[in-house]
């Protein structure tokens, strides 16, 4: 299973329109086969971390990447977000 951490510094007073976009974005990921893992508000440091899983990573990316559903969501523009950090992790055993 391979599994992406995502951590966003969100723009100040953006939090909750990141929370918003954040449920449709879980919703269509799900649609498309994807786990999320969890995802935790850090109020204080205006940060949002996330983490989303699939079995066969690089194609159902691809496929979620250009889906009509994930365009729609983002059809307004992106989501209040400073700064994205998005990397590949593995669970220590």
């Amino acid at each position: 299973m391979a599994t992406q951490l995502r951590r966003y510094e969100v723009t100040e007073g953006g939090m909750d329109r990141v929370v918003e976009v954040w449920k449709s974005i879980a919703a269509v990921r799900r649609q498309y086969g994807f786990t999320v893992e969890f995802a935790y508000v850090d109020r204080k440091r205006n940060e949002f971390v996330w983490a989303v899983s699939h079995p066969d990573w690089e194609k159902a990316s691809a496929i979620y990447d250009h889906s009509p559903e994930r365009a729609a969501i983002f059809a307004d523009g992106p989501p209040p977000i400073d700064r994205a950090t998005i990397t590949m992790v593995e669970p220590v055993e």
